[in-house]
């Protein structure tokens, strides 16, 4: 299957470095997750994977060839980067039959990706009374029109609601197991963690991380445990005694850091100590996302006083 290749890929606009030296490859078979503080250089690697900029130095291609090159590209690349591409006074289905005919997809594709969206019953309908989230839709559909190796995804769950959330999260994985090239952009950590296998993380033009998911978690957080007992000075001795880093939370919990659930379950049998909750408190994307981009956020609001 085809695959994304990006190799010292750089974009100024007036001297100013948008992406900066960039080299990855997204790999057919897995969702790739590409995030970023905002002013990161998503969406100009976006537009310079899709031609619609031209890089200032270096080279970004789709199965070998740039963008521009591949004929009948929606046959080949299938894209979101704008839910408001389609024009307001077109019904849905006449603006997918336009791309349709533009890329000699056949028309009965056009009721495939509506059906597959959840637009059939509205297709008949003007674009400009849709909602944010069936805008969405249409431009997933739109993506998905010429049954593409490679799909771009920019941001694709803004604006829907929480089926339509599980829904994207479903045909990610399934444009995945089909052994598709699947690169998503988005800011929504939870759900990066729910849906991608391997993670593009970018911080002012420059590539971050290029890891598993799991692997940049665990590399970045420690996960830790929180413990209840009816006996907290016993467990403060025995924690104490065994070097843990550990704190007294509002509600009379403690919370462990860098420790295992099972390692402090094990400790606190031995000793005797009475355990109410011992609770494994697992490191998350957003926690390891925030460590590592601390320092590459462009735009940030002042720290809130407690």
């Amino acid at each position: 299957m085809t695959s994304i290749d990006v190799r010292d890929l750089t974009k100024e606009y007036g001297g100013r470095r948008a992406v900066d030296g960039l080299t990855f490859s997204v790999r057919p078979g897995r969702v790739t997750g590409f995030l970023g503080p905002n002013g990161a250089g998503k969406s100009t690697t976006f537009r310079l994977l899709l031609g619609l900029d031209r890089p200032t130095t270096g080279t970004a291609t789709i199965g070998g060839d740039t963008y521009t090159r591949l004929r009948e590209p929606l046959r080949r690349v299938g894209a979101l980067l704008d839910a408001r591409a389609a024009h307001g006074s077109r019904t849905a289905r006449g603006h997918l039959l336009a791309l349709a005919a533009s890329n000699r997809i056949p028309a009965r594709r056009v009721d495939t990706v509506l059906e597959e969206t959840g637009l059939a019953a509205v297709a008949r309908r003007r674009v400009r009374t849709y909602s944010l989230g069936m805008r969405q839709r249409l431009g997933i559909a739109a993506a998905l029109l010429g049954d593409p190796e490679v799909v771009l995804l920019d941001e694709p769950a803004n604006g829907l609601d929480p089926e339509g959330i599980v829904w994207i999260r479903t045909l990610l994985r399934r444009l995945a197991d089909e052994g598709r090239t699947v690169l998503v952009s988005s800011h929504l950590m939870g759900e990066t963690a729910v849906f991608a296998d391997h993670l593009l993380i970018l911080g002012r033009g420059r590539l971050l991380a290029d890891t598993p998911v799991r692997d940049f978690i665990h590399a970045r957080v420690r996960p830790g445990v929180r413990i209840r007992t009816t006996d907290p000075a016993a467990l403060a001795d025995l924690l104490a005694r065994h070097g843990h880093d550990a704190s007294r939370e509002e509600d009379g919990a403690w919370a462990v850091r860098h420790a295992s659930a099972e390692d402090l379950g094990r400790l606190m049998s031995e000793a005797g100590v009475p355990v109410l909750e011992l609770s494994p408190q697992e490191a998350t994307l957003e926690e390891a996302y925030l460590d590592l981009t601390a320092s590459e956020t462009e735009f940030t609001a002042p720290r809130q006083e407690a």
